[in-house]
Order: structure tokens, then sequence, then C-alpha cells
């Protein structure tokens, strides 16, 4: 029978125990062993069975067992020393406090998706899993975030296969009483609500889940109220579910709502007000039209407010494709903003300018929302050095007259939370050489001196090591395996051969991620007969553990995946391959320890980044890669292999899938597998664990997330601090005036004569050049300007590369026509084609670059071949 209510019932623990409820309730426990060996000895049993998450845990002990422990002394010591190391976590400095008092007070960073715990299934993949990771670097560095997302009641589908292979979804339904999470509320304790309004009269309400993520909040806004009409209650139901509508929705909702949440939350608990706002990906974009009307609301009009807010916002994008960014129908944004819906005293007209491809070959019937982002945002970056060269190509249209180097678009490389991702068995060895709390520090801040220790390590220890993980992987496999096969229909009958599939003494591959076609999950099939043989080779065997996703609506990635399993289900293989199903954080934990080589051969430059590669390396997995996202940036020899690419093969993807498929086959067969089972006169694979050392000590400081978020907090946030005080209303309005004016008179801007002490078409290394520029700055002057000198090597075409500018300064006053002169020297610093040119670009003091208002006026054509500005 079916109840017709449900009810959480919470255990009333022993005084003795009242700590292990705030311990459960922090989500710190998710990467603190000392927490989780506490709540294992709990009852080991049914640790294991609720799939070690502490709350679920306390809810299902029996109240006898609690009684027992209540009095047991060696566990209550246990106890008070676990709480108290939680208790001088949360109230001592970290790195944060450490540095000067110009950091922000707070920053809050938005995101659809946060990848904590298998216990919170609020994520999909490498989006989720980073800002998860972010949260919990920054908790450790004492960075005091707020992160804002949404709680979905389904989460991300649960996944499984039919008989013939076929990905099957399943959407359990997450109860909120049930999940490490606790209710905002009202100092009268009723629920803290927030509310949109929607077209129609109709609003959208939402309460807000708080989770504890270390010291930092992360608040969480649910649809499901009953307040809410149906379909608005649906609205959080799903992590990327539903059509159009749908998704605006959910965006509006993580964006404005996230707002008003940050706003309630620091009302209610005294929490400094975020100087800084963080944009993970467009879809909470939405969140700077709120902090506008907000400022709208003090007396600053939309210039101005746009302006204040652009200081203090970061955008970070994911996507090297526009087709991977959000895009609505303008007439459907239109519906949902405006005076009979949100934000109603912000024009409309406005808002959709904001997300308007006004670039070549964009869509202006479309409502773009990284562009809004960008528009929105005074820095911005992508999550590796070729993906933030890859965005400043996909976004240059909205700087126009700008090399794409210029665009105002850097980069900081994603990083993984090694205390998350490192297996407490390599853990455990390091603390062995250098002391836990010295190993906790390195995993967390990354002191890449304490890395160095590694090198101390004998390689017998090493070796053992990387051996015992491998065999907790076989045992994770055939358990993981054998379910899979029953929920395919399989009797215990049938099964018998699971016992034999993998095997702990041979090489180990790891392929893991989401499945959609640009990660090319079956360019390991591309031959077959070469694949078997590399299996089954009688000397040097190789055994592959896959896993990944198909989106539900992505029917060319479930059929990838069904190749995959179809192959794998080969009596013939099935003992060397396998699929894993339902992919999430639980499994990875278990996977990337416990392989040697950790694959990644997606279509480059589609890889923003990547980390699964990264969680590998952090346990001694060798990286076997297209030079891509950040293997692109990191890769050496010394950490692995870097997988060919077929550049040169044109526009066919089934010819360049052929070239790196050979070259994937070549490197295992000549490279990797002869290295992996050679051995030195120790009887050890000498070479081997010497690239596994050196992953370890050189590359580990490398891929961790607390270098990511020192880097976000001195390169992105500690500016966007500085000039969010600054833009006080007067400097806003100033700014936004100053700006019109420059955009107003910019047309009548240009250069009109260009000379230099030297006509030939040679001259020697180490020459200064004088250079005089003429410019007409029309209604401008020259402290509305800067006019540079822009030198370096020159192309084939022409084109300047590896630029540099330098400032020219004004010479005495305008002539009767009102032109200015400017002069400055030209220093002839490199050999070989070389080049020069001159431009005219807006500066203000507010500006984070020049190039910031897109705005730039150079030589004309007919000016360049008349002064012979290029010299050879």
């Amino acid at each position: 029978m079916k109840a017709i209510r449900r009810f959480t019932v919470r255990p009333v623990l022993p005084d003795p125990l009242r700590p292990l409820n705030d311990l459960s309730r922090n989500l710190r426990w998710s990467w603190h062993a000392g927490t989780r060996d506490l709540f294992r000895s709990v009852d080991p049993g049914r640790w294991a069975a609720v799939g070690c998450d502490p709350v679920r845990l306390l809810g299902s002990v029996p109240a006898e067992r609690l009684t027992e422990l209540a009095g047991d002394r060696d566990f209550l010591d246990r106890l008070e020393a676990v709480a108290g190391d939680l208790h001088a976590y949360l109230t001592g400095d970290h790195w944060y406090q450490a540095q000067d008092d110009r950091l922000p007070a707070a920053v809050a960073y938005f995101s659809p998706e946060f990848g904590i715990t298998a216990a919170l299934p609020q994520y999909s993949g490498g989006l989720g899993i980073l800002a998860g990771d972010h949260l919990k670097a920054a908790s450790d560095l004492g960075a005091p975030l707020i992160g804002v997302g949404l709680l979905y009641r389904h989460g991300y589908f649960r996944q499984s296969l039919s008989r013939d292979g076929w990905q099957q979804e399943h959407y359990p339904v997450l109860d909120p009483h049930e999940l490490p999470l606790d209710q905002l509320t009202e100092p009268d304790g009723t629920p803290a609500r927030i509310t949109l309004a929607l077209p129609g009269d109709r609003s959208l309400r939402a309460r807000i889940w708080l989770a504890r993520v270390g010291r930092v909040p992360l608040l969480l806004l649910d649809s499901d109220v009953e307040e809410n009409d149906l379909g608005e209650r649906g609205v959080t139901d799903r992590l990327y579910g539903g059509g159009s509508e749908h998704r605006l929705l959910q965006e509006m909702l993580l964006g404005i709502g996230g707002v008003r949440a940050v706003r309630t939350y620091c009302r209610l608990t005294g929490h400094p007000e975020p100087e800084v706002f963080h944009t993970n990906e467009g879809h909470a974009g939405f969140l700077g039209l709120e902090r506008i009307a907000e400022l709208g609301a003090r007396g600053l009009d939309f210039d101005a407010a746009l302006e204040a807010v652009r200081a203090g916002t970061v955008f970070t994008t994911h996507t090297p494709v526009p087709a991977g960014i959000d895009r609505f129908d303008r007439d459907l944004v239109a519906r949902h903003f405006g005076p009979h819906a949100e934000l109603p005293d912000i024009q409309v007209d406005r808002i959709l300018r904001l997300g308007t491809e006004t670039y070549p070959g964009g869509r202006p019937d479309l409502f773009n929302m990284a562009v809004m982002g960008l528009r929105l945002a005074q820095r911005a970056n992508g999550v590796s050095l070729l993906h933030g060269h890859v965005s400043r190509e996909m976004f240059a249209g909205l700087w126009p007259g700008f090399d794409p180097e210029e665009v105002p678009i850097t980069s900081v490389t994603n990083g993984v939370h090694a205390p998350t991702w490192v297996a407490p068995e390599v853990f455990r060895l390091g603390a062995r050489q250098i002391g836990a709390q010295r190993a906790e520090e390195a995993l967390s801040v990354g002191d890449s001196d304490r890395w160095d220790s590694v090198a101390d390590i004998p390689d017998q220890d090493i070796w053992d090591l990387r051996r015992s993980l491998r065999e907790l992987l076989v045992l994770e496999v055939r358990e993981r395996l054998r379910a899979s096969w029953r929920q395919r229909g399989a009797g215990t009958a049938e099964l018998g051969w699971i016992d034999g599939v993998l095997d702990p003494d041979v090489l180990t591959i790891g392929f893991a991620r989401r499945v959609p076609s640009y990660k090319r999950l079956t360019l390991m099939l591309r031959d077959r007969d070469r694949l078997t043989e590399l299996l089954l080779h009688p000397e040097r065997p190789v055994q592959i553990v896959v896993a990944g996703k198909a989106h539900p609506a992505d029917e060319g990635g479930k059929r990838l995946i069904q190749e995959l399993v179809r192959f794998a289900d080969d009596p013939r293989v099935r003992h060397r391959i396998v699929f894993l199903p339902d992919y999430g954080m639980a499994m990875a934990q278990k996977l990337y320890p416990g392989c040697d080589i950790w694959l990644n051969n997606p279509l480059r430059p589609l890889e923003a980044c990547g980390t699964s590669g990264m969680k590998a390396a952090l346990n001694g997995c060798l990286n076997l890669s297209v030079l891509d996202g950040w293997w692109d940036e990191f890769f050496q020899p010394d950490f692995g292999w870097a997988i060919p690419t077929a550049d040169g093969a044109g526009t066919d993807p089934d010819r360049r899938d052929a070239i790196e498929a050979a070259a994937l086959y070549d490197l295992l067969e000549q490279r990797i597998t002869p290295r992996f089972y050679e051995r030195g006169d120790s009887g050890l694979p000498d070479r081997w664990i010497e690239m596994v050392r050196r992953t370890l000590s050189l590359l580990g400081p490398k891929v961790l997330a607390g270098r990511m978020v020192r880097e976000y907090v001195e390169r992105l946030y500690a500016p966007a601090a500085r000039a969010h005080r600054a833009m006080d209303p007067d400097s806003a309005r100033a700014l936004a005036e100053w700006k019109a004016r420059v955009r107003g008179a910019w047309p009548a801007v240009s250069v009109d004569h260009v000379e230099t002490s030297v006509t030939t078409a040679t001259a020697e290394l180490g020459t200064t050049l004088a250079l005089r520029v003429r410019v007409d700055l029309g209604e401008l002057g020259p402290d509305d300007v800067e006019v540079q000198a822009v030198t370096g090597r020159v192309d084939e075409e022409d084109r300047i590369t590896d630029a540099s500018a330098v400032p020219l300064k004004p010479v005495g006053a305008p002539d009767p026509e009102g032109r200015w002169v400017y002069e400055g020297p030209l220093s002839l610093d490199r050999t070989g084609p070389f080049g020069y040119t001159v431009r005219i670009l807006p500066a203000h003091r507010l500006l984070a670059s020049g190039a910031e208002p897109g705005l730039v006026a150079v030589p004309s054509e007919d000016l360049v071949e008349a002064a012979g500005l290029l010299m050879r």
C-alpha cells in the first residue's frame, strides 16, 4: 500500500551524543577523514548501507545502540576531539585571514549545480563538481564565499541499462528533510521566502535551504511550496529538464531569486553583504539585473547602476562552443519582464539589448545568456589557458576593432579539491612521510615544498600502494557490475563469470565522463580487432573501466553507450572491459585511484578544461589525453602521454577519428604497456614508478582547487572588490555619463598623420625611432583617451603578432583645427619582420582595461599606405 502522507522522523540523540548532529549537518564530513571514521564506528554495516551518509545513518541507528554509545568513554573522547576540530576549523584563521584587508568582505558564488557529496545529489557533471570543489577549497582557505544554487527535487537522473544496453533514466524524489540541509527561517520561526512576479499576475515563490560546506553557506532555492500553483512548484523539479520557458524560469529564480536569497540570509544572520558577485556560467546572469533594480530603487538610473554592478561582478564561461550556451527567444524573455512581470522598473528593451548577439553571424532574434553575462561583468575568464584563447576568439565580435588576444577575457585554470578526491590510502602514505597535519595543509593550500617529499618515498611503497588501489577497484567493479546485470534481468546462475572480471595485476585504464559526442566515448572501438588484441595480449594485457551518462534527450549519446556496452558484453573480452552505469561522485572516488591510466580523447579544442584527469593524477594515475583543456597547459612527458591530433585532416570527422584512434593504439602498444610491464634490476617497473612519483610531486600542486581559488581571489575577486568600493553613486553616474559622451563623440576621433625619424625599410636592432602622431579627438580631450604605439613581429599578411602597446604623450596645445600631436620613442628590440601601428583608446581611471568600452580608432588604410607604417 502507498502512504497518503510522508513524514521525516528525526532521531533524539542522548545528550552526550548531541555533537553528532552538528557534525552530520556540516558537509565538511565529506572531505574530513576523521569525521567519517567516527560515523563509521557508530555502525559499520549501516554506514555502508546508507551510502556513507551521516544524516541517514543517524536516522536509522537503533535507540539501543545510541544509548550504548552514550556510555562508551572511548567513543565520547573521539567525539569530543572531532567536534573540537570542527569548531577550530570554523572559527580559526586560514590563508585568507593572513592577507591584507583589501580583500572582499564576502563573495556570492552562483552556479546552477553543486557537486559537494553523493549524499546531496545536485549535480550532473564537471560544472557542478567544479562548483562544489570551489566552495570546499574556499572553506579550507577561509575565503568568505556564499554559494547560491537551486534545490532540485529529482536531482539529476539515476542511470541503469536495459538488457540490450540502452540507457534507462530514473528520477527518485529527494526529500529535503532527509538531506544535510536546514531551512532558513525568519525570527518568528516561519520559513524565509523569496518571490518572483510572473506574467498573468502569477507568482513564483521559493523557500531557502541552507547547506553548510565547512565555513561556506550554500543557499539552495526550492519552488516546491504549497503557495505555488502546480506549474510553478515544478520549476525546480530536475536539473537541466523541461523546455525553454522552464529553463528560463529556473535561471530567473537562480539569478534574481538568488540575489534576494543572499540579501535575506545576510539580514537574518548578520553575514557581511557580498562585495563581489561571481557568475559561474551564464545560467545565473539575471543576478546583474536584480542588482541594477536594487540600485535603481536607491536613485541610480539604469546606466549608472549598470556601471556599479559591472564593477563588482566576475563572469566565468565554461563552454568553448556557441551551442553550449543558453539562448532564449527574445519574445519569451520580453514576456517575463516589465510592468506586468518581473523587474517592472527596468525598460524591457534595455534588458533585451544586454543579451543581443551584435556580432557578425549573431542571431538578433535570440537572447544570449553568456553575452549578457559578459556585458554585466567587468571581469571575465575562461577555465584553462587554451579555453581563454578559445573564448576570446568566440566572443571577439563583442569588441569590434580589437584582435582576439586583446579581448578582456582572461583565464583561471580549474583545480580539484584534493581532500575530496585523494584516496585515504594515498593520504596515509603521504602522512607517514611528512605527518598528517602537513599532509592536510599540502592538499588544501598547495605548498609545493611539501609535495617534494614524495621523492623520498621508496619505490616499493609506491608500487604496493598502486597495486592495492587497483585491487580495491577490481572488487568495486565486480560488485557494481553484478548489480547492473541483475537490473538488466540476469539471474544469479548467469553471473559466475563476474568473479573473474579484471585482474589487480593488469594495466588498468579509466574513462568516465558525460557522453556528448565531442568526448568520443567510442573512439577506442574504432579498430575493434586491434583493441581486442590489446585487451587479450598474452604478456602485456590491458583492462578498461568505462562509465558515463548521456543527457536524457541525447539519443546519439545513448547510442554511443549502447555500442560500448554491446562490445563489453562479448564473452571474449567482458573480463577485460566493463561499462559501469550510474556514474557519480561515489563511483568516481573509487575509480580515479584504482586506474593506472586516465584516458581522455575529446575533439580539440572542445574541452574547456576537464578535471577528471586531475583527480586521477592526485592518486598517482598517469594521463593519456589529447592536448586539450588543462592537459594542453600542464602536459609534460613525466606526467603521461599526449595523443596526437589530426589537425591536418580537414573537416572530415571520420578521417580525423581514424587517425587519432590509430595514434591511441600506437601509444598503448609501443610505449605505455611496455613501460608498465618492464622490470628493472629491483624487480619493479622503475620507469613507471618514477612517472607516478613525478606526477604526484610536480603535477599535484598545480591541479589543486586551493591554487585555483587563490588565483580567483588575487586576480579577480580583489580587483573587483576595489572597483566596487571605488564605484560610489557619484562615481557610477560620472562613469556612465563619460561613457555616453565618449560613445557619442567617437565617430569623430581619428588618426590623421604618422611619421617616424627613419623612413627606410630596414633598421638595426637596438635603434630607437622618434614617433610623431597627429590625431583628431573631436569633442574629446587628452584626458579622455590614450594614444598608443603598438609594435611586434608581423606575419605574411602584415598582421602584428605578439604585440606590445606603449602610450604616447601629447605635445603642446591643439592646432587651430583642434588636432593634437603625440610623440614617443619606438624601440626596435627584435630582429626579423617588424611592424608598428598606432591607435586611440578611451581612457578612464575606473575602466578595467582600455578594451572595456569596445571602442578603438586606428589609421585608415590610405594613411597606412601613404605613411609606410609597415617596415621590413
